[in-house]
C-alpha cells in the first residue's frame, strides 16, 4: 500500500509535529487512574544571511502523555532573539499543552500561552484521513522593530487534500494573516504531488504559493505587495521496521516580488519521527533551509532546526 505524501502547512509556523501512526504502534497500558504522566523538552533554532539568531528552549510537564497525538500538561518555554546581529532579547512564555482526538474522525492540537503581553502559540485540527485541517499561530516578528514595538502575526487557515489516484494527489491551502498594525495577507498555496516509485515512497512535487499584502512595507519585515514562488521538489520517505519516519525533500524554482526581478528559490529539508504512539521516548527532528522567510528578502538564506524528545514516566 502507498503511504501519501503530506504537504507541509505555512507556517509555519512549527511548533507542532503530527505524522502518519505506524502499523506496528503499540498504545502503552493505562496507569492507576487512567493518567499517564510525561516529560519533554523541545529546541529550536534558527539563523539567516543578516545575522539574526533564534533560540528557544521549551520544557514540558505532562500530566498525561500517551503519544504525540494525546497528552496534556504545560510547558515553559525560554526564547532569546538576536536580530541583525544587535543586542540579545530574552522572553519567557508558558503555555497549555494539549492534544486529543473526537472520536475516531478527528485530531487536534494546542498549545496556547502568553508572554506576559499577548496571547501566543498555535492549534490545529485535522481528520483522521488527512483531507482536511485548519489551524491558526499567532507569534512575535523576529525584526529590530518586531521586538521593540511588539509586533504580532495571528495566521488563520485551512488545507485539503484532493486525491486524484492512489499515486496523485491534489493539495490546497488558504489563509489570513494579520499583523499589528494595517497590514493583513491573503495566502495561497498549492500543489501537485505525483508518486513515481512507491516502493521508495518518492514524490515529485509542484509547489507554488502566492500573498497580498494590504500595507506593504509598514514595517521592517519583508513585506511586498504581492509575493509569487514555483518550486518543483522532489521527496524520498522511508519508515523503518519500528515505524520511525525519515524524510528528504529538496527544491529549485523561482520567486518574484512586487520591485523586484524574478530570482531563484531554494529549499531543503530533513525530518526524522519516531512513530506517533511511541511512550516510551517520542522525538522529532528536523532541518530546514530556504532562501525566503517572513523577516528575510529575496535571495535570502535561512536555515532553522528544530529537536525534540518527549517520554513517559
Amino acid at each position: 500500500m502507498i503511504r501519501r505524501l503530506r504537504h507541509p502547512a505555512a507556517l509555519a509556523c512549527g511548533m507542532l509535529s503530527v505524522s502518519h501512526a505506524s502499523a506496528q504502534e503499540i498504545a502503552p497500558p493505562e496507569h492507576i487512574g487512567g493518567l499517564r504522566p510525561g516529560a519533554g523538552v523541545e529546541i529550536f533554532a534558527s539563523a539567516d544571511a543578516e545575522d539574526t539568531d533564534v533560540l528557544k528552549v521549551m520544557g514540558r510537564a505532562l500530566l498525561n502523555f500517551s503519544g504525540r497525538d494525546k497528552f496534556m500538561g504545560v510547558a515553559f518555554e525560554k526564547a532569546w532573539f538576536k536580530p541583525l546581529g544587535q543586542e540579545t532579547k530574552g522572553e519567557e512564555r508558558a503555555y497549555l499543552d494539549l492534544a486529543d482526538t473526537i472520536s475516531d474522525k478527528w485530531l487536534w492540537q494546542a498549545r496556547i500561552g502568553t508572554d506576559g503581553h499577548t496571547v501566543l502559540g498555535s492549534a490545529n485540527i485535522r481528520s483522521a484521513d488527512w483531507k482536511q485541517s485548519y489551524f491558526v499561530e499567532r507569534e512575535i516578528i523576529e525584526t529590530p522593530q518586531g521586538l521593540r514595538k511588539g509586533i504580532y502575526y495571528t495566521f488563520l487557515g485551512a488545507n485539503f487534500d484532493l486525491p486524484l489516484d492512489d499515486r496523485n494527489v491534489v493539495t490546497a491551502m488558504a489563509g489570513v494573516q494579520k499583523f499589528t498594525g494595517k497590514n493583513e495577507r491573503l495566502h495561497l498555496r498549492g500543489s501537485y504531488i505525483h508518486v513515481i516509485e512507491p516502493e521508495w515512497d518518492l514524490s515529485a512535487q509542484l509547489r507554488a504559493r502566492y500573498y497580498h499584502s494590504t500595507a506593504p512595507n509598514e514595517f521592517d519585515y519583508f513585506s511586498p505587495r504581492d509575493y509569487v514562488q514555483v518550486l518543483p521538489v522532489l521527496q524520498l520517505r522511508r519508515f523503518d521496521d519500528a515505524g520511525w519516519m525519515y524524510q528528504v525533500a529538496g527544491g529549485y524554482g523561482t520567486q518574484h516580488a512586487t520591485g523586484a526581478k524574478w530570482q531563484e528559490a531554494r529549499f531543503a529539508s530533513l525530518k526524522v519521527e519516531s512513530p506517533a504512539r511511541a511512550r516510551a521516548v517520542n522525538g522529532f527532528l528536523e532541518v530546514q533551509y530556504t532562501n525566503n522567510s517572513i523577516s528575510g528578502r529575496l535571495d535570502y538564506d535561512y536555515v532553522m532546526g528544530r529537536l525534540g524528545i518527549s517520554f513517559g514516566f
